[in-house]
């Protein structure tokens, strides 16, 4: 379960979110256009984020510049 400690582990890098325009998800709760994410995790197709709620949740590539 190495999820569990993503939010204290040591940022990868940051990303800045370029747009929330999701066909099948609502993620503009979450994340705001022009703001700068820290990056905990990162797969071939997803990015996991601290984002506006303060956990760790993970989202498409596309989302980020």
């Amino acid at each position: 379960m190495i999820h569990t400690n993503w939010a204290t582990k040591p940022t990868i890098k940051t990303v800045t979110c370029s747009q929330t325009d999701a066909k099948k998800f609502l993620v503009s709760n979450v994340l705001t256009v022009g703001k700068t994410y820290e990056v905990k995790n990162e797969t071939e197709e997803f990015i996991f984020v601290i984002d506006n709620t303060g956990k760790v949740g993970g989202y498409y590539k596309e989302y980020f510049q």
